[in-house]
């Protein structure tokens, strides 16, 4: 089934420029394009100094790790485990997240004590967080010390148990604190209240590499490395970059710094895991920015624990052989690719119940539920649904009474507060503003589907269920040229809270429209004597309704390269049909 939409798709909405002081200033001291300084005083920039940092993120930018509530106690907990000689054990998620986080923390401790090992639970036999079962192996192995990772934060009964049976246990979480903390020996949150950090939204690995920092600095004040040849720890950042980009962190403050760099690392290759999954997607020798990275190289980690293992994952990032490294990549991409099916006939059978329910335009809320469905892909459906439809929704995998599902929102509706009053209808939940996860009884969904419809259409937070486009700029064809291009480059890596500049130019004439590849736009479009080419990406089904037409156009201008030539190109994201 094909959803058609109107043209414009999304609400366009036009920055306002609030800040002339600061856009004059880039303007004129440090040579910046008018659009990119307009661009960059939108994005609330103060002063010159703010804006020096944000385009040259350096190491030295960088908090001390013990502004961390906890830290102290959690290295000095760590380092007694490591004197002692204790088995010390890292405990982590199955995402791309948890993945990397176990993978910096293992890597490192490993070259300071033997007696340090990982687990990352099994997504459907075991799910999320601690669990008993997984203690009382832990137990028989005479570990001492878990660290968990990217989890642990809301485990209190599990961190309770572990401790009765003499391990104690540091938590590294960043996920929202709900009541008190666990009673671990350390729990290293940003998000406490308590805690004086400056930065709150690092990602799980972010923290992982703030513990490294804090811990090899106390063993290098012990004198630990008597040669100073201690462990680099930028080497680390691009197994760190994976992890941030991966989890959706917000790509400002640490993280910028630490994408930006790990970006470049990734981009060289060093390391055999990332070489390996580079060739398996088919961009080894290109740059990598943070699209090649969450659309061509978080997928294939994150398959792995979706629908498979984990520690496939964990071994093609710890792996110094390139054989080794190969053969585990290509697993990984057989598993996305199965992912990628999956989500393919979940996302048919969805559609085609849409297209049956005459009802579907009076629906503030999307539920759905099977149970054929499996787990580990429904969240990324849930994702393909809100793009499609413009609407929350939820997407439930069904298994003996009970539903595991995924929540994905619009900008305007907090979805976690959503659920968050529906909580008597649900077994558990979490999650922010955008995703959100649940379980709840099969015999519930019916009666959840209508109070969250209910509570969409009564939060007031919006009007209309439409998505919408932030315009950074307006400009005309003549502005873009290549010296721009490399100016907007300045602002990646783009993300979360740091997207890709988006301009708007008014009144363009379309010739050529074309379709190439998988359904996309290709066109030709000029005004005022300048042309240039442009790819609108699955939106073929708009070309004869473009052609011969005078459009407002929304785009990002790039460099399209291809065949060994490049030029500029300009990525559509909605249009105006003028006539």
């Amino acid at each position: 089934m094909t959803i058609e939409k109107s043209l414009p798709a999304t609400q366009w909405k036009i920055k306002n420029n609030l800040n002339k002081d600061i856009e004059y200033s880039l303007n004129n001291e440090l040579g910046i394009h008018p659009i990119i300084s307009q661009i960059l005083a939108n994005r609330d920039f103060l002063d010159m100094e703010d804006v020096r940092h944000y385009l040259q993120p350096s190491l030295n930018d960088l908090y001390s790790p013990f502004l961390m509530k906890d830290m102290k106690a959690g290295i000095s907990r760590l380092l007694k485990a490591i004197h002692d000689h204790e088995k010390i054990l890292i405990y982590g998620d199955y995402d791309a997240d948890g993945i990397t986080s176990v993978v910096i923390l293992y890597k490192f401790i490993k070259e300071i004590t033997p007696d340090v090992t990982y687990y990352i639970p099994d997504r459907i036999q075991e799910g999320y967080g601690l669990k008993n079962p997984a203690i009382d192996k832990f137990k028989s192995d005479d570990v001492r010390l878990i660290i968990t990772v990217d989890c642990g934060i809301s485990d209190h009964a599990q961190i309770a148990y572990a401790h009765t049976l003499g391990i104690d246990t540091i938590v590294l979480d960043h996920h929202a604190i709900s009541g008190a903390l666990p009673p671990s020996v350390a729990n290293i949150n940003p998000k406490r209240e308590d805690c004086s950090f400056p930065f709150k939204d690092l990602a799980g690995v972010g923290i992982a590499y703030n513990f490294l920092i804090a811990l090899r600095g106390s063993l290098r004040k012990e004198g630990f490395w008597k040669n100073e040849d201690y462990p680099n720890l930028k080497e680390y950042l691009d197994i760190v970059a994976l992890g941030t980009i991966g989890d959706i962190a917000p790509l400002i403050d640490e993280n910028r710094i630490f994408a930006k760099i790990g970006l470049e690392l990734i981009t060289e290759g060093k390391r055999p895991g990332i070489k390996a999954l580079k060739e398996i997607s088919g961009i080894d020798g290109q740059i990598i920015d943070s699209f090649k990275a969450s659309f061509c190289l978080i997928p294939r980690i994150n398959a792995s624990g979706r629908i498979a293992s984990p520690l496939d994952a964990v071994a093609l990032l710890l792996t110094e052989d390139m054989e080794e490294a190969r053969m585990l990549a290509a697993k990984l991409d057989t598993y996305n690719r199965r992912r990628q099916s999956m989500e393919k006939i979940i996302l048919h059978e969805i559609l085609a119940k849409i297209s049956n329910n005459p009802d579907f335009e009076k629906m503030n809320a999307l539920v759905f539920a099977s149970d054929r469905w499996h787990p580990g892909v429904v969240g990324i459906v849930a994702s393909r649904l809100v793009d499609l439809f413009s609407r929350p929704a939820f997407v439930i995998s069904l298994k003996d009474g009970i539903g595991k599902g995924s929540g994905r929102s619009i900008s305007d509706f907090n979805i976690y507060k959503g659920i968050q009053q529906c909580a008597s209808l649900l077994l558990s939940y979490g999650g922010h503003n955008h995703a959100a996860g649940i379980s709840i009884k099969e015999d519930d969904v019916a009666e959840f589907t209508i109070l969250l419809d209910d509570i969409i259409r009564d939060s007031g937070q919006f009007t209309d269920l439409v998505s919408q486009t932030i315009i950074d700029s307006e400009c005309q064809l003549k502005d873009i040229n290549l010296n721009f291009i490399n100016q907007m480059q300045m602002l990646a890596p783009f993300g979360s809270m740091n997207p890709e500049p988006v301009l708007c130019a008014r009144n363009i004439k379309v010739s050529s429209p074309t379709i190439v590849g998988n359904n996309h736009l290709k066109m030709c479009l000029s005004s005022n004597g300048m042309t240039c080419n442009s790819i609108w990406f699955t939106m073929g089904r708009h070309q004869k309704a473009v052609a011969g037409a005078n459009l407002d156009i929304v785009f990002t201008p790039q460099i399209n390269q291809w065949n060994g030539s490049s030029d500029i190109q300009l990525k559509m994201k909605d249009v105006t049909i003028l006539s």
